[in-house]
């Protein structure tokens, strides 16, 4: 069983597996497949499953991974691979050649990363690739495993591939509908605790939002009131919530009478867990808004100055109830305009 996987993945890999399994088990079940019936199709109960083969080339990797978690049982390990973006480019010669390796990868982002997510596109992709060679992200398929019951141990890069290690502690989501087009809905805490799907523009990989309590958990907050390190954005997000472009779609929430234009952010159940009880408690009163307190009064954006900015917004709404949003709202496009203020 050694000698398959360092001739499958290399010396380096097996020590990687070995530091969490014992590869040598009766109970360990290795395979190199991207079908997810030679999962199922097993015939005994394994504790630890790993794949050698590219999460890129399986065509259903949801009910590939919720095959795997069918087979074990909680605190069972599953280990497996994928080629990120970054590392297909460093792989391929062409990458390396100035203008023609760029106008390459983009016409392979389009063809192999947003094909598979367009309506009408969808299905000519899967019928010409079958779903192979795949481009994905650390970031989808980390969450995509955490949507179909694991928690994730660890990952490392090996040999050109990012290879994970998650365990079993629940049972799949069976998620029909996770974030994944260029627009969708947020569930986040509207006026009197109701849920509310946000809309915005695509700033996050897919599935990212299975994601936010492990980035948290590891990396904390930065100081912009935000999850630290957080490899969930795409290149292209960062550049759209600086400018606040990703929210346009919000205006939606405001027609549908969710929203209004200034007030306390929207924000998760998790998020909403973080913040002190008086504060969770004045922000129930109010509905949400587009425009937050701290983008008024010109603070920055770093949690702490957030938090303050909101609660000063709450007190002077309470106290004027018919001009506070007015006021804010004149005063945010002074701060914009003329004193360039950007998102957090």
């Amino acid at each position: 069983m050694k000698n398959l996987i360092i001739e499958k993945s290399g010396k380096e890999a097996l020590d990687y597996f070995e530091k969490y399994i014992d590869v040598t088990s009766k109970t360990t079940f290795v395979v190199s497949t991207t079908n997810l019936f030679n999962i199922l199709n097993t015939n005994y109960q394994p504790n630890a499953i790993i794949n050698l083969s590219r999460t890129n080339d399986i065509r259903f990797i949801n009910k590939f991974f919720e095959a795997a978690n069918s087979k074990l049982k909680n605190g069972d390990i599953f280990i497996g691979c994928l080629e990120t973006i970054t590392s297909r480019m460093k792989r391929m010669p062409i990458g390396k050649i100035p203008i023609i390796g760029t106008i390459y990868f983009t016409f392979e982002f389009i063809f192999n990363r947003l094909s598979p997510k367009i309506i009408g596109l969808k299905k000519i992709y899967f019928l010409l690739t079958r779903g192979r060679n795949r481009l994905l992200s650390k970031a989808e398929v980390l969450g995509r495993l955490v949507c179909c019951g694991f928690e994730i141990i660890d990952y490392k890069y090996i040999n050109g591939l990012t290879y994970f290690v998650v365990k079993k502690i629940k049972d799949p989501v069976f998620d029909m509908n996770p974030s994944y087009g260029a627009l969708y809905k947020m569930p986040r805490i509207g006026m009197n605790g109701k849920i509310i799907g946000i809309y915005k523009m695509r700033t996050m990989h897919a599935y990212a939002e299975y994601l936010h309590s492990y980035v948290l958990h590891m990396n904390g907050y930065a100081e912009t009131g935000k999850p630290a390190n957080d490899f969930r954005l795409t290149p292209w997000g960062k550049f759209m919530r600086k400018y606040w472009l990703d929210e346009i779609p919000q205006v939606i929430n405001i027609m549908k009478g969710e929203l209004k234009i200034v007030g306390v952010r929207p924000i998760s159940k998790r998020y909403f867990q973080d913040i002190p009880k008086d504060l969770q408690e004045s922000r129930l009163k109010q509905k949400p808004g587009c425009i937050p307190p701290y983008v008024s009064l010109n603070r920055r954006g770093n949690l702490e100055s957030v938090l303050q900015a909101e609660r000063e917004y709450l007190e002077e709404k309470k106290k004027r109830p018919a001009t506070t949003d007015t006021k804010y709202f004149l005063k945010a496009l002074i701060n914009i305009i003329f004193k360039r203020k950007r998102s957090a």
